[in-house]
């Protein structure tokens, strides 16, 4: 590795630095029998040399199941905790232990006690994107993708406590039908800035566009009524988990996509998909904490096995119960958020 990579940033380095980069991580990945894992909303960059790229969920399995001793999960914090309690065996390492979650924050595991002392006996369901603490005082977890059948396995006549996305519960709610379902106020501050505005100006822009929408968005609800006030025709407006929009880039035809969620999802799709045209809704929707995994912040992970998580292992145990939980319920869900 050359000298100058001990610069402030990567955005200067040369070819051949990116190339010396590329190898020392490879390099100590091997010596340090350590495997990275990259989500699909870091830089293409840290998703190029990865192992594995995908979605929370999807990382976190393959983190239990893989050989590695050691975990350098490429996310943020709460993913990283994930990994921890379906492996709490293994050394598990993030690039900044700073890089928190704007969604996951929005509620508190003495939050989440204080609701459900108001509502005895309600089942309270967590979108993973949540800390270990608000997992452990969870019944059953879910995700983007498995969110509605999590929620339709739970007796009818059970209250429901759902968080912490609005827009996801919003999701669930309009699907289930169900009457009986309070929802956290939470947001992702990145997705629900994606918003109607947005959406409407990118469909005039390119109006035979395909279009795929995370039910993080804040612009959901306002996609489903284009749809049914016949602006836009079903057949183009997908409301899909990330993983679920790998799926529809595999199988699409058409010429653009319009993608409603995180930039750097952009960079699987179009690997994908190299026909077809994926442009975002909002060019502006980056994650300030998903950026924080810069390619320095890596290789020091790898050099210096910083920075560890940790979870007690009382409240693993019990976060750990409530995720087990959604993957007995039905499909297991591989693609995740």
């Amino acid at each position: 590795m050359t000298a100058t990579l001990s610069a402030p940033t990567a955005a200067s380095w040369s070819p051949d630095e990116w190339e010396a980069w590329r190898a020392e991580v490879r390099a100590l990945a091997a010596a340090k029998d350590a495997v990275v894992l990259a989500h699909n909303y870091q830089a293409p960059e840290i998703q190029d040399v990865a192992d594995h790229v995908g979605d929370s969920l999807a990382l976190s399995r393959i983190a239990a199941t893989s050989e590695a001793s050691t975990i350098v999960f490429a996310g943020v914090h709460f993913m990283a905790e994930t990994a921890k309690i379906l492996a709490p065996e293994k050394t598990v390492l993030v690039p900044d232990a700073n890089a928190g979650c704007s969604l996951a924050d929005t509620i508190t595991a003495d939050q989440l006690r204080a609701w459900k002392a108001e509502h005895p006996g309600a089942v309270v369901v967590s979108y993973v994107n949540t800390s270990a603490e608000v997992k452990a005082e969870t019944d059953i977890c879910c995700t983007s993708s498995n969110a509605v059948e999590v929620v339709e396995s739970i007796p009818a006549d059970r209250e429901v406590l759902f968080l912490p996305d609005q827009f996801l519960g919003a999701h669930v709610q309009r699907v289930t039908g169900r009457t009986n379902m309070r929802i956290w106020m939470g947001e992702c501050h990145v997705h629900a800035g994606i918003s109607p505005t947005d959406l409407r100006q990118s469909v005039e822009n390119a109006p035979d566009a395909e279009l795929l929408v995370h039910p993080e968005c804040g612009c959901a609800t306002s996609a489903l009524w284009m749809v049914s006030d016949g602006q836009l025709p079903t057949e183009r407006v997908h409301i899909l988990s990330t993983g679920g929009m790998l799926e529809e880039a595999r199988r699409t035809t058409a010429k653009r996509v319009l993608v409603a969620t995180e930039i750097g999802m952009l960079h699987q799709l179009r690997q994908a998909n190299p026909v077809t045209d994926f442009q975002p809704v909002n060019s502006r929707a980056a994650c300030p904490y998903m950026k924080m995994s810069t390619p320095e912040k890596l290789l020091r992970a790898l050099r210096e096995g910083r920075d560890e998580v940790t979870v007690d292992p009382v409240i693993a145990a019990r976060a750990r119960a409530a995720v087990e939980a959604m993957v007995a319920i039905g499909t297991p869900s591989p693609i995740g958020e």
